[in-house]
């Protein structure tokens, strides 16, 4: 997917999902655990899951590739390319599955999503507006009944603590 082929509309449509979350660690803070492997790998996936950093590419037109793995064992792949970077306030990706998922679902995986992160700077804490843009309303509606609201809770549920603990240990 190229960079023109990226449609971030300016403001909430059918075919966007939002997630908010505020973090109690300084914005330069979450950037690193957004864009670091290692960092990466400590808190991305659903509660029970681990992810290995197989690319990081961070420049624009870069790859990025994960591979979450099930508590059964079951393998997630997920894969885009950078198209925006602001750091430390602005991320944007393309966001898909690999092409060596094996959908265990009957339902369409959802196709050219465009995932925006944006990181506000409140000192202490940072605000994170993550907003998820898909093709049609349809695609958005699969993504959702695929539970992926559920999945990025989970997720940074995991990054609240993962950056708790740097906190206290740091």
């Amino acid at each position: 997917m190229s960079a023109q082929e990226f449609d971030v509309p300016d403001s909430h449509d059918d075919r966007e999902i939002v997630v908010r979350r505020t973090f109690t660690a300084p914005r330069n803070v979450v950037w690193a655990a957004m864009t670091d492997p290692q960092w990466i790998q400590e808190w991305w996936g659903p509660e029970g899951f681990s992810t290995t950093v197989d690319e990081m590419d961070l420049c624009i037109g870069g790859r990025w590739r994960y591979v979450m793995r099930g508590p059964d064992g079951a393998e997630y792949p997920v894969e885009g390319i950078f198209v925006e970077i602001v750091e430390p306030e602005r991320l944007v990706t393309s966001d898909e599955f690999g092409e060596d998922y094996e959908n265990p679902s009957p339902a369409e995986l959802p196709q050219g999503v465009v995932v925006a992160v944006y990181l506000e700077d409140l000192g202490a804490e940072t605000n994170m507006t993550l907003r998820m843009v898909h093709r049609s309303s349809e695609d958005r509606a699969n993504h959702e009944q695929m539970g992926v609201e559920g999945g990025w809770h989970s997720s940074f549920n995991r990054l609240d603590r993962y950056l708790a603990g740097l906190t206290l240990n740091g």
